[in-house]
């Protein structure tokens, strides 16, 4: 080739990173941009994972380690859809990988979910991790509060809402997300799972963390206990099963005296919600007593229960968003594709597309699953690379000209740089990490050096 493969990697959270870094070390002579909609780089890991979880936000080390090493470069601040079409792309790029991930709510069919007092997790997470593009304040007003989802992101929730403000403040949460915290009232907070003890999806970890959480007592009831053969299987099978339900059976246990806490967390199993009660408002929580049915499934037994509660948060799964210009499978949330490789509504691949992450696969798995992921996307684009027609307009500087054309204030890794820089030196008289610049706006003036 005359001249380096040109590829566009749309979304700069892990997924994207990965699969740029792997496409970098691949042999192939290639100039890589990762284009990125926030004016900061890491995705859910910078505004998906709770400010207490210090130790899974070390994943932006690996990250930046990557991108400061200067062969892939970062234009952050750009939305594809808005600053950039599919067909803007195909001019200035031989191919295109879609790392978008997924960002929305799955919804909950249910009666009432729509009422006021009804969140979606995603939104709430988006919200406490100080995510610019939602608003500054959320409306903390119940005293008790239903969380429906068994994974950790029902958990961060439940967690994030029972917690104490100032037992926050060693993390990087926003100041506009402690003051918003100040004022909340709960008392408890209720998480309900609809199949067992041992199916839930909460690591081990997340789960132990939740008993240490400074004046709240967690709550396990005795009759929410079930296992059926398909159960026992799990936890003879999975260290990670046994070890959670070691720690729910440790909470049944629990002598009523050492529950001192002023707050609680509930864990509720075998509830499955049917409807969200209320007519101008949330009023309550109407579920279904469920029994497992010998595989570990469960099957509704027509028990209901009704619970008086102000607030209801869905954390059921997140769920992908379409992007202009690219199929969509509105069922699964994802980008129709076949190993990585985007297809159209014939089935056929659509040529220089590829796709990784949940924007590919849907939301499940952890980091490493994206890593192996993007490595079979990356291999097929490989793979591909004969045959891919090349983009008309090749050099580094037609996309960023094209950008400032359009008066697109796009971010670099130097303007990344500036902004992390600014984060910490916020931090520090507090010894804390970072706090985050939340207005869109201040971060890329901060960025662009033009605060």
């Amino acid at each position: 080739m005359s001249s380096p493969l040109r590829v566009a990697v749309v979304g700069a959270g892990p997924a994207g990173i990965y699969a740029a870094d792997i496409l970098s070390k691949s042999g192939v002579d290639v100039s890589i941009d990762l284009i990125e909609r926030l004016p900061a780089p890491f995705g859910l890991v910078r505004y998906g994972v709770a400010p207490d979880h210090p130790r899974i936000k070390q994943i932006i080390v690996a990250l930046e380690k990557i991108l400061e090493r200067g062969d892939i470069r970062l234009l952050a601040n750009v939305d594809l859809g808005t600053d950039l079409s599919i067909e803007d792309l195909r001019r200035h790029y031989d191919a295109v990988i879609i790392a978008t991930g997924a960002i929305r709510d799955a919804a909950l069919p249910i009666p009432g979910i729509e009422l006021p007092g009804s969140f979606g997790a995603a939104d709430f997470v988006s919200w406490y991790d100080g995510h610019p593009d939602v608003p500054r304040t959320w409306p903390l007003e119940a005293q008790q509060v239903a969380v429906i989802g068994a994974g950790n992101v029902a958990l961060d929730v439940a967690r994030i809402l029972a917690k104490f403000p100032h037992d926050l403040l060693p993390t990087e949460i926003p100041e506009n997300v402690h003051q918003g915290l100040l004022a909340n009232p709960v008392t408890d907070v209720h998480l309900f799972a609809r199949r067992g003890p041992a199916q839930v999806k909460f690591s081990p970890l997340e789960l132990r963390e939740l008993g240490h959480v400074p004046d709240v007592d967690v709550l396990v009831y005795p009759e929410d206990f079930d296992f059926d053969e398909g159960s026992m299987a799990a936890i003879h099978s999975s260290n990670q099963t046994k070890q959670v339900v070691k720690t729910l059976t440790d909470w049944t246990l629990k002598d009523p005296e050492e529950l001192t806490g002023s707050r609680r967390i509930h864990l509720h199993f075998l509830h499955r919600p049917v409807a969200v009660l209320g007519e101008d408002r949330v009023t309550g929580l109407r579920t279904e007593r469920t029994a497992l049915a010998g595989d570990g499934s469960v099957a509704g037994t027509g028990q209901l229960h009704d619970w008086p509660v102000e607030a209801v948060y869905r954390a059921v799964g997140y769920f992908g968003s379409p992007l202009p210009g690219l199929p969509f499978d509105e069922v699964a949330g994802v980008v129709p594709n076949r190993e990585g490789r985007v297809v159209g509504e014939d089935g056929a691949p659509v040529p220089g597309m590829y796709a990784t992450g949940w924007i590919k696969r849907g939301p499940v798995g952890l980091i490493g699953h994206t890593k192996s992921d993007a490595a079979e996307t990356i291999r097929h684009l490989v793979e591909d690379v004969p045959s891919l027609e090349r983009a008309p307009l090749r050099s580094l500087d037609d996309i960023t000209a094209l950008l400032d054309e359009r008066g697109v204030g796009h971010v670099e890794w130097s303007g990344w740089m500036l902004l992390d820089a600014y984060e910490q030196a916020l931090g520090a008289p507090q010894g804390r990490a970072r706090i985050k610049v939340v207005p869109r706006e201040e971060m890329i003036a901060i960025a662009r050096g033009t605060s």
